[in-house]
């Protein structure tokens, strides 16, 4: 018995789409970083990146517990310079960038390393509920049975079959025609 291991090029990217109005920030968090590591998939690999993309609309609307979190929570970052420590509240980042809120909370569920990284790429945030990626989502994809199904040919076979390639006109009797013409 043989363990199949899914490769790179055999993974066809998923988007989902994910509502943030009155849900738990965490909690979303959580399910969005599931997502984008694709373990809802049922040939989840830990190592790749599955492609999954997922949008996340209506970020301004999401819900926070306990009832001082709002002024209570702060958010750091350095500017790289001396004294450049820089605080903002919970209050003030769902006022001015509603969106980053989620993108800190799910960048903090995934993997600390390139993976992850790349990972955090695939995720886009928006504070209403329209988005660019109609296309993207509503795209027709391969069913999953048959990439999971799917077997290499052995490489004798592979060359065997494969048709030869046509070669291209000599660039002699190309210049020729164009002169006779």
């Amino acid at each position: 018995m043989k363990t199949y291991s899914v490769k790179a090029k055999d993974i066809v990217p998923q988007w989902h789409v994910v509502d943030a109005a009155d849900q738990s920030l965490g909690r979303l968090a959580a399910r969005v970083a599931s997502l984008l590591r694709g373990k809802h998939r049922r040939d989840f690999t830990p190592n790749l990146d599955m492609r999954d993309f997922v949008i996340v609309v209506n970020a301004g609307k999401v819900r926070f517990s306990g009832n001082n979190k709002m002024r209570d929570k702060i958010y750091y970052h350095h500017t790289q310079y001396h004294g450049g420590l820089r605080k903002i509240t919970l209050e003030r980042m769902m006022a001015t960038h509603p969106g980053r809120v989620i993108e800190h909370a799910v960048r903090g569920m995934l993997p600390h390393n390139r993976l992850g990284a790349q990972l955090y790429r695939h995720l886009k945030v928006y504070v209403g509920p329209e988005h660019p990626h109609q296309s993207q989502v509503n795209a027709p994809s391969r069913p999953m049975a048959a990439v999971a199904v799917a077997s290499p040919k052995p490489k004798a076979k592979a060359v065997a079959e494969a048709e030869p390639v046509a070669k291209p006109p000599d660039q002699t009797q190309s210049s020729e025609e164009e002169t006779s013409a």
